[in-house]
């Protein structure tokens, strides 16, 4: 029992100080001149292309600048600023996406990794990674039928499913609107299915006024109409003057003066607050006795 447990110590002993002895003459043998050469060339070579990609990168951003802000100033009629601020943000980014994959390619290069090896088996992978990318595809083909069909830019206030506010950018996978209360929402375009804009046509400012049942409607539209005379002058933002369409019935049992105002979009909601702040005013100076709830504003 002593022998065969000092046999086995002896040649555990023996492997180590075999793989020791190998160890230290990979050591001894081991160009190091060469390996600190190689490790500074490379290391070279990548501040040298990261700096060249930098100044490309920057380089071209000013030119899309001022390529477009040239458009700005020569006041081209076929393109609306809207628009011309989504074709920008958009070669904004393609040209972004565009300097990184050229620049990890060259990455990629100079460590000595096999790109044309890599993309071989990204086709092999393709089939297995195409449920999880085919998300990422329709967001892009989404992304261009958007632009191509000028559904919306940058600017307008849209309203996407859920989503409501003004159009912050438009990249190749995802929209950025700013919400009313400022929240900042990134909606992909494959989940844009129905677009609500609000900034392509004129706008409709409807106003109901309750009626005083002991009152004559008739003198309430002559006390709206004196109003109306004396503030659209004011408002250039006016497209159709106000229109008076009468009693109506608006379905909760009681009766209201419709007043319908059309203006330019964005104008909308301060032109109904000023011609019904002057509404009330006047009705209440004439004695008219409002009821409880006596506004509707859609």
């Amino acid at each position: 029992m002593y022998f065969a447990q000092s046999n086995w110590f002896l040649t555990a002993k023996g492997k180590n100080f075999f793989k020791f002895n190998v160890f230290q003459r990979y050591i001894e043998n081991f160009d190091w001149d060469k390996a600190i050469t190689s490790l500074l060339q490379t290391l070279g070579s990548l501040v040298l292309v990261s700096l060249l990609f930098f100044i490309v990168n920057f380089v071209g951003k000013r030119l899309i600048r001022r390529g477009f802000e040239s458009r700005k100033k020569s006041n081209n009629q076929h393109l609306s600023e809207n628009r011309k601020a989504t074709i920008f943000t958009l070669s904004q980014n393609i040209f972004h996406y565009a300097i990184l994959f050229f620049y990890l390619y060259a990455v990629l290069s100079i460590l000595g990794i096999p790109v044309g090896t890599l993309i071989t088996g990204a086709g092999i992978l393709s089939v297995a990674l195409g449920l999880g990318a085919q998300g990422f595809v329709t967001d892009i083909v989404t992304g261009f039928f958007i632009l191509l069909e000028e559904q919306f830019s940058v600017g307008e206030y849209v309203k996407l499913g859920a989503v409501q506010g003004t159009i912050h950018a438009i990249g190749l996978r995802t929209t950025q609107i700013l919400g009313d209360d400022g929240t900042l929402h990134f909606v992909p375009n494959r989940s844009i299915t129905i677009v609500s804009n609000f900034s392509r046509n004129d706008m409709r400012a409807l106003i109901d006024i309750r009626v005083d049942p002991n009152k004559d409607i008739n003198q309430m539209e002559r006390i709206i109409s004196q109003v109306n005379d004396r503030l659209t002058p004011q408002y250039s933002e006016i497209t159709i003057p106000p229109q008076i369409l009468g009693t109506v019935d608006p379905g909760n049992g009681t009766l209201v003066v419709r007043v319908t105002i059309y203006t330019k979009n964005g104008a909308q909601g301060s032109i109904q607050r000023e011609f019904l702040a002057a509404y009330l005013a006047a009705l209440s100076e004439a004695g008219f006795e409002i009821p409880a709830a006596p506004i509707n504003l859609e």
